[in-house]
């Protein structure tokens, strides 16, 4: 397998300073919207990158479920390995691949852990199956095979049979609020455009990085 000649040449278009809107938010909102327009597959979901108490990095897919001025919201089981990270680390990475358009999107910033009245509000709309699942996996825990996970959710079922889910106690959801957020554009022989959005006081600035 020769990996070494696997690559593409990036051609789609290019970024300038004189693209960008007025902040980051609007530019990810006009991003977004391409995204989805040009039919990328679940343009919502990014990587979020966690640092471990001990240290360790780790990275998983998870779906964006809203952003505005404020930041960028998803939601978890807060037992998990993703939400004992941040409860002793809350900075944090997003990442958004938007390969089809050769574009990404990076976000760093600090996680901040939402109310319990917007946790509620976003797990009353969730899918039934979905609030059932929140009940029957214990996120990031081992289970002994696929046959405890599936008996997990029956008795779940059982359990609120003809009645609404509840939000478990251990599921929760967070905002992540931007301290930089890059949008970053393919361009021919690597020499992609790096546009960087980075808090300043009340306002941004924007630097351009080397490819």
């Amino acid at each position: 397998m020769d990996l070494a000649a696997a690559r593409e040449e990036y051609s789609r278009g290019g970024l300038s300073e004189a693209d960008l809107a007025s902040d980051p938010v609007e530019m990810f909102e006009r991003w977004y919207v391409e995204a989805r327009d040009a039919g990328v597959r679940e343009p919502n979901a990014m990587v979020v990158a966690t640092t471990d108490p001990d240290g360790a990095p780790s990275a998983r897919f998870v779906l964006l479920k809203g952003f505005d001025r404020s930041g960028f919201v998803f939601y978890t089981n807060q037992a998990s390995r993703k939400g004992r990270a941040l409860a002793a680390e809350p900075r944090i990475a997003l990442l958004f691949p938007w390969h089809d358009l050769e574009r990404q999107v990076r976000i760093e910033g600090v996680a901040q852990e939402l109310s319990p009245a917007e946790v509620a509000a976003y797990f009353d709309v969730r899918p039934r199956g979905s609030q059932l699942g929140a009940w029957a996996s214990h996120q990031s825990a081992p289970v002994a095979g696929r046959e405890e996970l599936e008996k997990a959710y029956a008795e779940a079922e059982q359990r609120f049979a003809g009645a609404d889910v509840p939000v478990p106690e251990e599921w929760g959801g967070y905002r992540v609020v931007p301290e930089a957020v890059e949008f970053w554009q393919g361009r021919i022989g690597r020499m992609h455009d790096r546009l960087v959005y980075q808090r300043t006081g009340e306002g941004w600035a924007v630097t351009r990085l080397a490819p």
